[in-house]
């Protein structure tokens, strides 16, 4: 049976901006900066995987006529697949809250990962067919791509290819997590002990970002061995400590530059560059430009 995709959007209550990024693949953008919830409503028929991205704020994914809700906090994620029946989308948004979904047919997405079908649970034959709910944090990696495409500004001919590319980069990003670690691979991480300690060895850099410890102060610190510390954050956060690190500063500080409350040498102090020039290059290396041309693209 053909994908039945309804194009009309809800002005009325609410509007969200979608682009076909791709046949069967739509990413839908929606900002209520407004001081008032509102609601988000589009048909998607049970031919549909969605994965819903609150980067702002918190909404509601409404089932059942409003009967029975799943909320999705900032910066967490809602993935709903279900076979048998229609998932419409009907979202309550809160003020001054963002939401990026993607929306993709089940047959585009097995194609997709037709060779990993073992490494993501609801694509095995015994799942394949069944209900799947999950919700799951937004990384910083996840959240760089999201904001990008929230704050897009890049000539309008070349949106759908730059929708595309960070679409299909998200997806990637999405499965390459904590939840999907191959325990066997490393199977200390099976002590939730350990996981523990990781998650303070997160916490601790991300505290002290800037003036962070080394990795061996941090291991002594987190009662874990450096062999431990560096395989096990690597399966947890998909990144080395330090590399984990430079794009949540690097994240930080568009935020901060965003806010428009600090110039660029505060901004850069406050995520552990003591010259502008240090700063200012590590941005670029991440964004591709400069901190006063982000935030001039933004005004």
């Amino acid at each position: 049976m053909e994908a039945n995709l309804n194009t009309e959007k809800n002005t009325a209550k609410g509007s969200f901006t979608e682009v076909e990024v791709d046949s069967d693949f739509l990413v839908l953008t929606y900002q209520n900066d407004t001081a008032e919830k509102q609601i988000v409503e589009r048909e998607i028929d049970s031919s549909f995987i969605q994965f819903h991205f609150c980067v702002k704020g918190e909404c509601q994914f409404m089932f059942n006529q409003g009967r029975y809700a799943l909320n999705i906090p900032d910066e967490k994620s809602l993935l709903l697949y279900n076979p048998e029946r229609d998932l419409p989308i009907h979202l309550e948004l809160n003020p001054s809250s963002w939401l990026i979904s993607l929306i993709i047919s089940i047959k585009k997405f097995h194609g997709l990962f037709s060779q990993e079908a073992d490494y993501i649970t609801f694509l095995s034959a015994d799942n394949r067919d069944k209900k799947y709910y999950k919700d799951g944090i937004i990384t910083p990696s996840m959240a760089i791509v999201l904001n990008q495409l929230i704050n897009y500004n890049l000539n309008s001919n070349i949106k759908h290819l730059y929708f595309k590319g960070k679409a299909y980069e998200l997806l990637s990003l999405y499965f390459h997590r904590s939840e999907d670690a191959n325990i066997e691979q490393c199977p200390f991480l099976v002590d939730e002990t350990n996981v523990q300690k990781l998650r303070m060895a997160k916490d601790i850099m991300i505290t002290r970002m800037a003036e962070p410890p080394t990795l061996q102060e941090l291991s002594e610190e987190i009662g874990l061995s450096l062999k431990k510390l560096k395989e096990g954050f690597k399966e947890i956060y998909g990144d080395s400590v330090f590399s984990f690190l430079f794009d949540y500063k690097m994240e930080y500080a568009r935020k901060l530059l965003e806010s428009g409350e600090h110039n660029v040498n505060e901004v850069g102090l406050k995520v552990g560059y003591s010259t502008a020039s240090h700063f200012i290059s590590a941005f670029k290396k991440k964004y591709g430009t400069t901190p006063k041309k982000y935030i001039q693209s933004i005004v």
